[in-house]
């Protein structure tokens, strides 16, 4: 048996980053609900912020949910005036979900909170190996077609 396959599943990067992933998902979860928010309405919220207005079918294939809860989420985000939904011109049966002023404010608030634990979670690491983190990261979601 050679030394990978006798290493314990905790030294793998998948188990690593899973666990890692939990503890940010449910640090940044906690934060955001201050605001009224969940992630996937964060999602939804940097999605337009990125791509501009687009409609809820192409929301949840860009973001791979069933439309049915794109529409839970969009109408939980206009109940707090951070989207609004406005007719396709193109195409009158559709609506597009537009980011407004609220829901940009509300954005810029979770990506502070972002930004603060990602200096908790950093915090053990010098300059050059967040720098190094940060680029691993940039990479790994691109070549797997995330959301950067």
């Amino acid at each position: 048996m050679n030394a990978a396959a006798r290493a314990p599943l905790t030294a793998t990067t998948t188990y690593r980053l899973g666990l890692l992933g939990a503890l940010a998902h449910a640090r940044f979860t906690e934060r955001i609900g201050s605001l009224g928010l969940k992630p996937k309405d964060v999602a939804l919220l940097g999605l337009l912020h990125s791509e501009g207005p687009t409609t809820q079918l192409a929301v949840a294939r860009r973001l791979a949910v069933a439309p049915s809860l794109v529409v839970t989420v969009a109408d939980r985000l206009e109940a707090l005036g951070a989207v609004r939904r406005l007719r396709d011109q193109s195409d009158r049966r559709r609506q597009q979900l537009v980011l407004t002023d609220t829901g940009l404010e509300l954005l810029t608030r979770c990506t502070a909170i972002a930004r603060e634990l990602d200096e908790e979670l950093t915090a053990g690491l010098d300059p050059a190996a967040r720098q190094a983190l940060d680029a691993a990261l940039a990479t790994l979601t691109t070549t797997l077609g995330l959301m950067n």
